[in-house]
């Protein structure tokens, strides 16, 4: 319950067909077996108390008392158990019969969700047997008790603020306008459906599309439990095909044809966080009837669940490719309209043999190759000054002649030992003022070229950087359009390797594979034995971690606690928790104090779905204070 993580099971029971008492006996089992694994929230299929494909027993008397009988032992055996758990069963009231969903919490029976859609299509014949559902909550007598009867009803947890839950049963989920639909407008985050869809082939592929986007449509999770093993194979044949899946992604899935639990850590707050940030979901429509006395203890929910420690890169290969292939076609077509705007046929690039810089040029000798431009249009500069080294200095001329680009290189060195001068800056002094009187004497002399020629200075620097502030204001900063501007250092190196698999020139590839092996530095200090002496992620942290802290805080809205959290799993084995620590309170103290350089971006476009620009994703005062996220973080120590 920690951090809005509830754990959730699927539940596919061996039955027996007509046996109320086995099937019990078996719910019962599996029951605790999810219990023990910490499931709150418990599914079990459609009619799996009786079978689902009991036909016209279903009008006995006999099988209805027993499964009444039934149900009354299974409430009895919940007591003291703190789950809230979804069985399916056939169910008389008012002399009609409802396929419905029972739902016991503690030794209560809660409520009745009653199947709203009632097929009677191809194999399935329900209307033989059952009637419609209400909508609006009703009371009806069960034992002797007064019970919730209808679709309206949100399940609420006061421990957990967000969780409501809602339930539909199968069919419903495949009709054009779905119960959820109404559910998650009146507030429900997760849904359940108890199940009992019978396999035919491919159904199960458009059965997992049919969950992943019903919980992307409405912001949910949503956890089906369909029947399997044990129910009549006289015409059909149902595989328990069980799946939990939240905004469009699939936690946990069951292989088809075996009887199986699965379990999902859903993230309650994540959801919230969507549905906050996305302003056209609007909760409205009917009224739903609310039963709040759900009560779960706040221990911790034992995650299971797995956070990509790289979540800009797509860990598939193809996927990948895929992902590189477009963000290099939107940074392409982004620089594109630019220039068609304007009518500009010339640009300058600082280049430095460094990956920003080397991804920069290759979506400029892209967006030239659009445009039907001369690449020799194209002025890639080097600047080489006190941290230059020989193997960046030659990559960047390599890459430039082997690209078409028009090389020109300007020492720096002599301007910048003059302007220390003038600012009786003391050269020995290698601080602050020393880097970055290198960085803007660079951007002065690209903007001057640029003016000359009449080009536009395409910008270099990434999205991390910008989220860090690493960053010289008014030095690299600043640019006439950032081509980098939306793409995390993560992926800003699969960019290039993806350029260089892809590019068919050998001696191109080379080039580019050895930029890629080079450490990420600004060369700002002189290097030590003619090698790299300043190493950025020696200095503000490993860029997979602040990619990962950024992704998580900005996409999702997690809190810090919780981002070290998540942080600590998806990094087991790589970092240990103190350099985690660490370095996620050296990004909330940079990310909050350099707010004001992402103030003033240049124009870039935004390729993924985090971004920092002050113009879309990111409206950031440059002046909010970070105490509230420190103190948090102090409390972890």
């Amino acid at each position: 319950m920690q951090n809005g993580f509830i754990k959730a099971a699927a539940v596919t029971p061996k039955i027996k067909v007509a046996d109320p008492k086995y099937n019990g006996t078996e719910i019962c089992r599996l029951m605790d077996e999810a219990i023990q694994k910490g499931a709150k929230i418990i599914v079990f299929p459609e009619l799996c108390l009786t079978g689902y494909t009991c036909g016209d027993l279903f009008l006995q008397n006999l099988l209805l008392n027993e499964t009444r009988k039934e149900l009354k032992r299974i409430i009895t055996f919940t007591a003291n158990k703190e789950a809230l758990v979804f069985i399916g069963l056939p169910l008389e009231s008012t002399g009609k019969l409802y396929n419905v969903a029972a739902v016991i919490y503690n030794g209560e029976l809660r409520a009745f969700v009653p199947k709203t859609n009632i097929p009677n299509y191809s194999e399935f014949y329900e209307a033989r047997h059952f009637a419609e559902g209400p909508k609006e909550a009703e009371w009806i007598e069960f034992d002797g008790k007064q019970v919730l009867f209808g679709t309206d009803i949100l399940f609420e947890s006061k421990e957990l603020e967000g969780l409501s839950i809602a339930a539909e049963i199968c069919e419903d989920v495949w009709v054009p306008n779905p119960p959820s639909t109404a559910h998650a407008l009146a507030g429900a985050t997760v849904i359940v459906n108890l199940s009992a869809s019978n396999e035919t082939v491919g159904k199960d592929a458009y059965r997992r599309l049919l969950v992943e986007s019903a919980s992307a449509r409405l912001l949910s999770a949503y956890i089906y439990a369909s029947a399997g093993e044990g129910e009549s194979t006289q015409d059909v044949v149902f595989s328990g095909h069980n799946l939990i899946a939240e905004n469009g992604v699939m936690l946990a899935e069951s292989p088809c044809f075996t009887n199986q639990i699965v379990y999902a850590d859903i993230d309650i707050f994540r959801l919230r966080s969507e549905r906050r940030r996305i302003s056209t979901f609007v909760t409205e429509g009917r009224e739903y009837y609310e039963i709040e006395e759900i009560e779960f203890s706040k221990e911790e929910c034992r995650l299971e669940r797995t956070f990509d420690n790289r979540p800009f890169v797509p860990s598939d290969e193809k996927k990948r490719s895929e992902r590189c292939n477009a963000i290099l076609n939107i940074q392409s077509m982004g620089l594109k309209k630019r220039y068609e705007h304007i009518g500009c046929q010339q640009a300058v690039i600082g280049i430095s043999g460094g990956l920003d810089s080397t991804l920069a040029l290759l979506v400029t000798t892209r967006t030239f190759d659009m445009l039907g431009l001369d690449h020799k249009g194209i002025m890639a500069v080097t600047m080489p000054c006190f941290g230059t080294t020989d193997r960046t200095y030659q990559n960047a001329c390599k890459l430039a002649e082997k690209l078409g680009a028009t090389l020109r290189e300007i020492d720096i060195k002599a301007s910048v030992t003059q302007h220390f001068l003038d600012i009786s800056h003391d050269a020995e002094n290698k601080n602050v003022v020393y880097e970055n009187g290198q960085a803007r004497e660079r951007t002065q002399i690209l903007m001057d070229i640029a003016n000359e020629v009449g080009a536009l200075v395409i910008g270099t620097g990434d999205m991390s950087e910008l989220a860090l502030g690493w960053a010289t204001y008014n030095g690299d900063h600043m640019s006439m359009y950032g081509v980098n501007a939306g793409v995390p250092k993560t992926l800003v190196r699969h960019l290039v390797q993806f350029y260089a698999d892809t590019c068919g020139d050998d001696e191109l590839k080379t080039v580019l594979y050895d930029v890629l092996d080079t450490p990420v530095s600004p060369e700002l200090l002189p290097p030590t034995d003619g090698k790299i002496s300043q190493k950025t992620e020696d200095i503000v942290g490993p860029y997979e971690l602040h990619d990962f802290f950024l992704y998580y805080m900005l996409r999702f809205g997690y809190e810090p606690e919780k981002i070290y959290r998540v942080a600590r799993l998806a990094f087991a084995g790589e970092y240990d928790d103190a350099v985690i620590l660490k370095w996620l309170r050296t990004f909330y103290d940079r990310f909050f104090s350099q707010q004001f350089k992402r103030s003033c971006l240049p124009d870039g476009p935004k390729v993924g779905s985090v971004a920092v620009s002050p113009r879309g994703d990111l409206r950031m005062p440059s002046d909010a204070a970070v105490h509230i996220w420190k103190e948090q973080l102090e409390n972890l120590s």
